[in-house]
């Protein structure tokens, strides 16, 4: 029971976050409302209002869905005698690249409002705790020091989000000049030392 409960409440915040999402794209950021978002998920706006407290929240949701969860998971599943620096990396650069390249709409939507690219960087830091949790189980680590190294690998990310995400000066948007994997795996860069100082793998 209590399964199909979760299975409805993880539709209905996607049905919400999708519904955010193109009416966004098709509108502008700044022209939704929460009732427009609502009514065209087919809640209430005190639905709504448990699932999301922003329209920035929401609209982000359906682009950066579950990322955390994701990175974790993707790390669990990497090769065992891989080692920690390369796992981690590769589990976190291949979660982000089809979120928001240049040419993709979320792309444009995220270097055009800055709510929303505060949003969106604001979910970096979700990946602490779920990739902690995957460094431990990997490695046998203690709790703090696999807190610690998904701390550096969360700051890093964030970071390189950030410096990707930045416009041109006067707020004109272009594409980066490299990839956000590029960019994610030059912030990393600076983590792989800790990380691969860690015993095992």
């Amino acid at each position: 029971m209590d399964s199909l409960r979760e299975r409805k409440k993880t539709a209905t915040r996607e049905a919400i976050s999708a519904a955010a999402l193109r009416l966004a794209l098709e509108n502008g950021p700044e022209n939704v409302r929460v009732d427009d978002i609502a009514e065209a998920a087919g809640v209430s706006p005190r639905t709504y209002n448990n699932y999301f407290s922003s329209r920035e929240q929401a609209i982000v949701a359906a682009i950066s869905a579950e990322r955390a969860l994701r990175i974790a998971a993707a790390l669990r599943e990497r090769p065992a005698d891989e080692p920690l620096a390369d796992a981690v990396v590769a589990a976190v650069v291949e979660q982000y690249v089809t979120e928001a390249e240049p040419g993709s709409d979320a792309f444009a939507l995220l270097t055009s409002a800055p709510a929303l690219r505060a949003e969106f960087l604001g979910t970096v830091a979700a990946i602490e705790q779920p990739l902690a949790t995957a460094i431990g189980e990997r490695t046998g680590i203690d709790e703090l020091r696999a807190t610690v190294l998904a701390a550096a690998v969360s700051a890093a990310a964030r970071v390189a989000a950030g410096r990707w995400l930045t416009p041109a000066g006067g707020g004109l948007v272009v594409a980066p000049s490299t990839s956000l994997a590029d960019a994610l795996r030059e912030a990393l860069a600076h983590v792989v030392p800790a990380l691969q100082a860690v015993s095992g793998r």
